[in-house]
């Protein structure tokens, strides 16, 4: 496995303003592709970080914009009134795409993916961002919100048949509105809770309903990253 580097950058919306975000840096950055990762509700904390420092340890640049401006939690009460105090519309249509004008400096083609939370910024941010792919991992936004014939890539999703937060049955609505319109889409469906990629949701004092699970999350994991592969790269990464 490569090795790979991260810190934090400062980086300006299409709007102008500047905001912070965490790079994880390839260890070839000769031709790598990108991803935005997208927060959960708890913030830019050290469980995303490492989850950008695993896609550039695959090849990929990595960038997780600081949606919070620097707040995060391990308090469920306090990241849900930090994602209710979160501009859904101007996170999707100017911090998302600013991330990806940065990456745009550094590789040809960018992915966006996205946890919880994140998961529904993917979806929203693939309407109106310069992405090859997305890929969203157990969350979505209510779908009138979704405008699905403006998704013109490729998209992935995760879901969790047990997730308490984001139902499947929401999940099946969502998947007959991009099938209707004629979305290139794959979803997969695991016999799990909600955060099951998240290997922080273990034991007391996390979120009732979370649940870790090493093995569906490695598989979900190497779904992406064949997907990433197929969708990102012009030539596979050797």
């Amino acid at each position: 496995m490569s090795q790979a580097s991260g810190s934090m950058i400062t980086f300006r919306r299409p709007d102008g303003q500047e905001l912070q975000g965490y790079l994880a840096t390839p260890e070839k950055t000769d031709g790598a592709p990108a991803v935005v990762v997208i927060q959960e509700w708890w913030g830019l904390n050290d469980q995303i970080r490492g989850v950008a420092d695993r896609l550039a340890r695959a090849g990929y640049f990595a960038l997780v914009p600081d949606l919070y401006r620097g707040k995060s939690t391990v308090e469920a009460e306090e990241a849900h009134h930090l994602m209710s105090a979160l501009d859904f519309g101007d996170a999707a249509s100017q911090d998302i795409p600013g991330a990806v004008q940065y990456l745009k400096t550094r590789a040809a083609r960018i992915a966006v993916t996205g946890f919880c939370m994140g998961g529904a910024l993917t979806l929203l941010a693939l309407q109106n961002a310069d992405v090859a792919a997305g890929i969203a991992w157990y969350g979505l936004p209510p779908l009138d919100y979704i405008d699905a014939a403006k998704i013109k890539v490729p998209v992935m999703g995760h879901w969790a048949t047990q997730d308490a937060f984001f139902t499947i049955d929401q999940v099946d609505a969502l998947e007959k509105k991009l099938g209707a319109a004629n979305v290139d889409f794959t979803f997969h469906r695991y016999l799990a809770h909600h955060a099951f990629a998240n290997e922080t949701a273990v034991g007391a004092g996390r979120l009732p309903g979370t649940q870790y699970d090493p093995a569906w999350s490695q598989i979900a994991w190497d779904r992406t990253l064949t997907f990433l592969g197929r969708t990102l790269w012009t030539t596979e990464p050797k």
